[in-house]
């Protein structure tokens, strides 16, 4: 990895700078086993297996009737009914020859039986079933027919969604080993800041980044540590980094790592370990910075709103997923027919704040690097790349936010 590059130089490609982060992460947290109803959005561990078949028995997977496919002619028939299974009955009986079963679904098909009829293509008479004509196999759920014992289930590396514990809990997994949360520092710099709430004298601004930031981290499954904002003193920058390094798995920070005189943070990080200054080729949010605290990572933000939105989405999440112990870390962007033209080609990546309208990609009006209003309206991220010229209709890639959290 490069040096500081502090007096610029070549823009560093977005892809490769997060490639080179990923190279960096840290080893995942220890492992930690909890119970199911704990582990939504928690990092699996280890490569999860079917401890049974699923279904564990023939079931049938309507409300009907259940039958013998040879018992009934191509013109349909009825037949004498031999009783009733419910969800969570046995099914054990055979099923005589000739009859038909009441069934419902999920109920176990009763050995003989090979074919389920829809109650609704029935006619129900007292003691017997009028069936139309049926195929063999109709509306049964074999045993086995989605996860065998012993399969693969849920692999390592994987974030638990909804989808994935009810799969768990399908098989009776009660517990399961997943990483500590990563717990991340998050910290602002700037002595024009302050909260919301609070008054403003001249030339101060709300901190928004730190409400963005912290939002961000806790919808990633992430433990958030919020430490006070820095002053801009080298000093009390390089006491405060010191506390959270001691307390944390990786520090963020917004704000402090450009050019200017009262930016201390990077000379603190700088005295306290590693620093790595890139100028990214991306709009908004060209200053991006990483270093090494007693061998934590640290990654700096730009200051103005947008840019820190953007450069966390794109170029701090993955890292930190990674450093959860995520293997699927970057996401596929859409094509969509763009809602707007882009004439002019540019030297950086545009990500613009975009929604979707009658199935086209249209734009914000507004999109400066302080403006997170734009960031509101908008559902994703258009990506224009660099020297990328655009027709309206024509192909964009998109970024919804729901892919970012």
């Amino acid at each position: 990895m490069s040096g500081c590059g502090c007096g610029g130089g070549d823009l560093r490609p977005v892809d490769e700078a997060v490639a080179l982060l990923l190279e960096r992460a840290p080893q995942a947290p220890a492992v930690e086993w909890v119970p199911l109803s704990e582990a939504l959005g928690r990092v699996l561990a280890e490569e999860q297996f079917a401890a049974i078949d699923l279904p564990a028995w023939d079931n049938s997977a309507m409300d009907g009737y259940a039958l013998r496919a040879a018992d009934v002619p191509a013109q349909g028939a009825s037949l004498p009914l031999a009783g009733r299974i419910a969800a969570g009955e046995a099914g054990s009986t055979p099923l005589p020859a000739g009859h038909a079963v009441r069934i419902f679904t999920g109920a176990p098909i009763p050995p003989g039986a090979d074919t389920v009829v829809p109650q609704e293509r029935c006619e129900a008479m007292p003691g017997e079933v009028r069936v139309p004509p049926v195929q063999l196999g109709d509306h049964v759920r074999r045993r086995g027919e989605e996860v065998r014992r012993g399969e693969p289930l849920v692999e390592a590396g994987k974030r638990l969604r909804p989808q994935e514990l009810g799969l768990l809990a399908s098989v009776g997994i009660a517990r399961v080993p997943v990483h500590r949360r990563l717990r991340v520092g998050l910290l602002s710099s700037g002595d024009e800041l302050r909260e919301p709430g609070e008054p403003l004298g001249p030339g101060q601004i709300y901190n928004a980044n730190r409400y963005t930031l912290c939002g961000l981290l806790r919808s990633l499954g992430l433990d958030v540590q919020d430490y006070a904002v820095l002053v801009d003193e080298l000093a009390a920058s390089r006491d405060a980094l010191s506390l959270a390094v001691s307390e944390c798995d990786v520090l963020v920070s917004s704000g402090g790592v450009s050019v200017g005189e009262e930016d201390h943070l990077k000379n603190a990080i700088r005295e306290l370990g590693e620093l790595h200054l890139w100028r990214l080729a991306i709009q908004p949010g060209k200053p991006l910075a990483y270093g090494e605290i007693d061998g934590k990572p640290w990654l700096g933000l730009p200051g103005n709103p947008a840019a820190a939105l953007i450069t966390a989405l794109v170029v701090m999440r993955p890292f930190l997923l990674r450093a959860q112990g995520v293997r699927e870390v970057l996401p596929a962007p859409l094509a969509l027919p763009a809602g707007f033209a882009w004439p002019q080609p540019r030297s950086r990546r545009q990500y613009l704040r975009a929604r979707l309208e009658a199935g086209r990609v249209v734009l914000h009006p507004d999109q400066g690097s302080a403006m997170l209003r734009a960031a509101s309206w908008a559902d994703g991220l258009a990506l224009v790349e660099i020297g990328q010229t655009l027709e309206e209709g024509q192909p964009v890639a998109f970024l919804p936010f729901a892919e970012l959290s």
